[in-house]
């Protein structure tokens, strides 16, 4: 299969993702990033990143909960069940440290996510899951991921800006 054409699946992804932090509700942004991880996930396992591609199925599980109306989905318990199926996915995945990188930033993101709190979301996206992921796909390739969190790092200050810092404080559903 054409690199450009898996790229370009890997850049939908990326127009999603930015679009999410635009969302001011939570459970939007929780929906928008689950069509994003779709493509990533797709994009991921067709560069040979199955670690990556992997976490990204759980991540689209994880956005399908936190967008839910259903409680126990949306649930501390089940940030405990995602965070164990990351680390599932690292030792059946394992391919030295480089799967590290995207179970580590995950499972940041998934804690920061179950906070239900936008702020703490983006601090999460901005200083542990963006950074971990840059360095996993500037090694595996994936030109649309590393566009995906510069992207993705651009829109959660845009979203700062926009809502202001004090109004991401809310817990917000």
């Amino acid at each position: 299969m054409s690199n450009i054409f898996i790229q370009a699946i890997g850049l939908i992804g990326t127009a999603l993702f930015f679009l999410s932090f635009q969302c001011k509700s939570n459970k939007n942004l929780f929906k928008v990033q689950f069509l994003s991880y779709l493509f990533y996930t797709i994009h991921l396992i067709l560069l040979g990143a199955i670690t990556g591609g992997i976490s990204y199925i759980i991540n689209t599980f994880r956005s399908f909960c936190l967008g839910s109306k259903i409680e126990f989905a949306r649930s501390k318990k089940m940030c405990v069940v995602i965070c164990i199926m990351q680390l599932a996915a690292l030792v059946a995945t394992w391919s030295g440290w480089l799967s590290l990188l995207p179970v580590a930033a995950n499972i940041a993101a998934t804690i920061g996510g179950y906070t239900h709190n936008a702020r703490k979301i983006r601090i999460v996206g901005m200083f542990v899951n963006s950074p971990l992921w840059i360095i996993y796909d500037i090694i595996v390739g994936s030109w649309a991921g590393i566009l995906d969190e510069v992207v993705s790092e651009i829109s959660m200050i845009i979203s700062i800006i926009r809502y202001g810092w004090k109004n991401l404080d809310k817990i917000n559903e």
